[in-house]
């Protein structure tokens, strides 16, 4: 066989790969580049509505003032969960720091493996005491919570009632699990009752609903849901994420609020708004139920624990309101002053007596425009558009915190005066 008849031979097969691969790769190139335009596409819808999100950057510790890359001088920060001001307090800062240096940076580690340390239960234990409850099982963040309660409680002959407007965490959640549910209109005890009234047959019947819920600051009415609760033999279960430490007359929250703590069986919260802050979330309730979710809880087993830090400025937080109701206490006429303020400016401020108070515009694109000219006014405020609200109900979400003074807020009032004429919202 002559040397060229032995190369034509032997090429054949490697062009041939060579072409199936260039027809592979050119595929795979093709593939991506499709994927690419269609999330394109959806970008430039977001654009296009108006309801783009933008991320500010801030420059400083979090609080009351802060400052905002490209923005010169002082900037009050009206947007923030940091209900009590207890983001930056000394106290809480200095906790860390020495969780920090005493117990390290952080686990690597889930927590039945080596990740609990006594921080962990430390805090587990001040959190019962806090909300009065048996027990408490520390998360990642509420929305593991959430997501790590229903499909451990619930089964397929159960059901679970849900309020038409919880938070996405708890809709997330109840997904989950394989119980039967029911879905109420917002805030209707008749609706709930009616669907109490269906769900008779099932062996635990379990309903959900927010504190207050956080797009628009209303609070669920829990004494009627516990009065109905209790008539249909149903468990009630709440997110208390934006009242634990600030709702009733001791911080405790919504069912302090309403006189019904010993009614209301679960509790999910957070320690990622007015306890400090920084991150983390925790059920509490029966013991027997916080054992099961140590057991069986898949955000919980498969999670790396809390850094020690995390821990140690949480347990500061909840020591600082076992210890005194004083900046719970100086929340209402702070509230009440912006609402009452702004509502006879010409505003429409959603909800009711709740520090979160939504000064509802309507339109995506005008609520990003007065929020971005609020913010060359040296006020820190974010428009709020589908799909975190409904699409139609934009508005700007204004959150007072004990840390804002009376000059704070009468500041901000003004520049929405300013802002709101500017574009036409009030005259």
């Amino acid at each position: 066989m002559s040397l060229r008849t032995a190369v034509r031979l032997f090429s054949a097969p490697v062009r041939s790969v060579l072409q199936s691969c260039n027809t592979n790769i050119k595929r795979h190139y093709a593939a991506v580049e499709h994927a690419l335009s269609v999330l394109e596409t959806e970008l430039d819808g977001i654009r296009a509505a108006g309801t783009w999100k933008g991320e500010r950057v801030i420059t400083s510790k979090q609080g009351p003032h802060i400052c905002v890359d490209g923005s010169s001088g002082d900037i009050l920060n009206f947007c923030a969960n940091n209900y009590l001001g207890l983001s930056s307090h000394p106290e809480v800062v200095q906790a860390g720091i020495d969780a920090l240096q005493k117990y390290g940076a952080g686990l690597s580690s889930v927590r039945f493996i080596c990740g609990t340390q006594s921080l962990h239960k430390n805090l587990e234990q001040k959190l019962a005491q806090f909300h009065e409850r048996e027990d408490c099982i520390l998360y990642a963040s509420c929305f593991d919570a959430n997501a790590g309660l229903f499909e451990v409680l619930l089964g397929p002959d159960d059901a679970v009632l849900s309020d038409e407007l919880n938070h996405a965490s708890i809709i997330d959640g109840v997904r989950l699990c394989r119980a039967k549910r029911f879905r109420y209109k917002h805030m209707d005890l008749n609706d709930l009752e009616e669907k109490l009234r269906e769900s008779q047959s099932s062996r635990l019947r379990l309903v959900v609903t927010d504190g207050v819920f956080s797009m628009d600051g209303d609070v669920a009415p829990l004494q009627g849901i516990c009065d109905l609760a209790e008539q249909y033999g149903a468990l009630v279960f709440i997110d208390e994420c934006h009242a634990t430490g600030f709702l009733g007359p001791r911080g405790r929250g919504t069912d302090e609020l309403f006189g019904v703590m010993n009614r209301v069986h679960i509790v999910n919260s957070t320690l990622g708004k007015a306890l400090g802050g920084a991150a983390g979330g925790y059920t509490v309730g029966p013991k027997a139920l916080i054992d099961l979710l140590r057991q069986r809880s898949r955000p919980y087993l498969f999670s790396n624990s809390l850094p020690p830090p995390v821990v140690g400025c949480s347990i500061r937080a909840v020591e600082l309101l076992l210890a005194s109701n004083e900046i719970a206490q100086s929340m209402a006429a702070k509230t009440m002053r912006f609402r009452n303020n702004m509502t006879q400016a010409g505003f429409t401020i959603s909800g009711t007596a709740h520090p979160i108070c939504p000064v509802m515009l309507g339109d995506a694109r005008l609520a990003s425009l007065m929020a971005d000219d609020m913010l060359k006014l040296g006020v820190y405020v974010i428009g709020f558009s589908y799909p975190v609200v409904p699409k139609g109900k934009a508005r700007i979400r204004v959150q007072i915190s004990a840390a804002h003074t009376d000059e704070d807020i009468d500041r901000t009032i003004d520049a929405f005066i300013q802002t709101g004429r500017k574009h036409g919202v009030i005259s």
